[in-house]
């Protein structure tokens, strides 16, 4: 009798277990499945800003980035080394983008190439079915902002540019303390960066680059050997000076607190103050002043060559001030300037922007991003326009729907570029 019902027990229990391991089993072969089908495949393109984005969508859940890629093959080698150290799976090496647009099991191409690349590389990848995380300015001119919002559209591609900030914690709250009437009606926004840069010279060409895929959509110039890696930055020809290295952080976060889009006027003073005999062409002193209808104001200072800082951002309005920092951290005061709420911010976005892309994709909302390309292209193109402003010396009149430049042929000649025969962006 023992025995019988030992066995009858064992019995039970055998088809008991065997029951939760087959309901074990399919719950794992259904998160299998689920996790495959949420599985996102990266290239990243331009590995200076793009080793650290490389290394950030490597660790994030259910992502793999594929391929590295980088016109100085130790650049490419060296950031696949890097992913690899963050215990994930080590990418392959490449120099030429457009592998990465020719494999269909791609999902997301990532642009952090110099900024003369991210308009046609964005539309490229749109064009072959990828969504795109590039990086700030979205732009090297105002016509290139425009054709990527069509792209983004007509292929319905999720496009993120990498103002970051926008998805930071702290920076949200304090953006919504503005929209909450904090500091009552925001009139004025200031903005400020500095650094000190050192003169440029062109000089020795790195090795192991293939200069002419480096160019790519820009006409040829043999001098661009002496400006690579990094100086770049201040030739017209390929940058955006520091307004559009560094002001389009600034701007975003001064155009989002206040509510803005395209500005009625702007200008621009200043230009090579510090370093008088270099080759920069780009000013390193520089005020730019955009108006906006309703009475409202955004002045971004910046200084190439001088490390002294003052505030990041500060929102003045009509019932008080509140003061921004790259952190996050912020603090509000009253008409009598007295502190009445600080915040201590702690991160500057990086990951939460990168998850709010990739929520963004597999959500199928594209246009539920924190810096969706449309609000990237409206604050590059303040960087633009104040650029156009300083180069042709004069105070310019926009179109407050478009910001498109009013009256002024010169000025608009500066809207869009040539291109390398070959190379134009088409949508």
């Amino acid at each position: 009798m023992t025995n019988s019902i030992d066995r009858r027990q064992f019995m039970q229990n055998t088809a008991t277990t065997g029951a939760v391991a087959t309901t074990a089993l399919s719950a794992a072969q259904a998160f299998s499945q689920e996790s495959a089908a949420n599985k996102l495949v990266v290239g990243v393109m331009g590995l200076s800003r793009g080793r650290s984005l490389a290394v950030g969508f490597a660790q994030m859940a259910d992502v793999e980035v594929k391929y590295v890629c980088d016109v100085d093959r130790d650049r490419a080698g060296s950031g696949a080394d890097l992913v690899a150290g963050a215990n994930a799976p080590k990418p392959m090496v490449i120099t030429d983008f457009r592998r990465i647009l020719e494999d269909k099991d791609v999902d997301i191409l990532v642009c952090a190439a110099p900024n003369h690349w991210h308009a046609p590389a964005t539309i490229m990848g749109c064009n072959a079915g990828k969504h795109v995380y590039v990086e700030k300015p979205c732009s090297h001119n105002p016509f290139e902002g425009e054709l990527m919002v069509a792209a983004a559209r007509k292929n319905n591609r999720a496009v993120q540019m990498g103002t970051q900030r926008r998805s930071a914690p702290e920076t949200i709250l304090a953006i919504d303390e503005l929209r909450g009437g904090a500091i009552g009606r925001v009139y004025h926004s200031r903005a400020f960066y500095a650094s000190a840069r050192p003169p440029i010279h062109p000089g020795t060409a790195p090795a192991n680059v293939d200069f002419d895929l480096w160019q790519g959509p820009a006409p040829r110039l043999d001098e661009v050997r002496g400006y690579v890696h990094y100086n770049w930055h201040w030739r017209w020809h390929w940058g955006n000076g520091e307004l559009g290295n560094n002001g389009v952080h600034t701007l975003d976060l001064c155009r989002w607190g206040m509510g803005v889009d395209y500005p009625l006027r702007v200008s621009s003073s200043g230009g090579r103050y510090h370093h008088v005999a270099d080759s920069q062409e780009t000013p390193d002193t520089q005020t730019v002043s955009f108006e906006f209808a309703g009475n409202r104001q955004i002045t971004w200072t910046g200084l190439s060559c001088n490390r002294h800082r003052t505030d990041f951002v500060i929102f003045y309005g009509t019932g008080g001030t509140l003061e921004l920092d790259s952190s996050g951290s912020y603090r509000i005061y009253d008409t009598k300037d007295a502190l009445v709420k600080e915040v201590h911010g702690a991160a500057l976005g990086d990951a939460q922007h990168k998850e709010n892309f990739v929520t963004a994709i597999r959500m199928e909302r594209p246009l539920s991003l924190n810096s969706e390309i449309l609000e990237g292209h409206k604050s590059t193109l303040l960087c633009h326009l104040g650029n156009i402003a300083q180069r042709t010396g004069r105070l310019l009149n926009c179109d407050p729907t478009d910001g498109r430049i009013l009256e002024d042929p010169e000025a608009m000649s500066l809207w869009a570029r040539d291109y390398e025969p070959g190379w134009e962006p088409v949508v």
